[in-house]
């Protein structure tokens, strides 16, 4: 009588065992999805390395452009003192 017990017992157990077993890599499977979003999601809120130093060299043209602006500015209002 006894080895019937023990075999729903030890039923019960595997049972709550591999039910577990099969949420916990269900959600790991999930978690595994949600991190490939995120990945996703910050690459494109991200610029390239090509992509800023081609911005960064465009602001330092324009700077450039100011610059040679402002000292042939500088120099008029020299010429026009002296």
């Amino acid at each position: 009588m006894e080895l019937p017990v023990w075999n729903v017992i030890l039923s019960f157990l595997s049972a709550a065992l591999l039910l577990w077993v099969n949420l916990s890599h269900a959600e790991v499977k999930r978690l595994g999805i949600l991190l490939s979003k995120t990945r996703e999601e910050n690459a494109e809120k991200f610029v390239t390395k090509g992509d800023m130093h081609a911005d960064i060299n465009r602001v330092l043209a324009r700077l450039d452009r100011m610059d040679e602006k402002l000292d042939a500015f500088m120099k008029e209002q020299r010429s026009a003192l002296g």
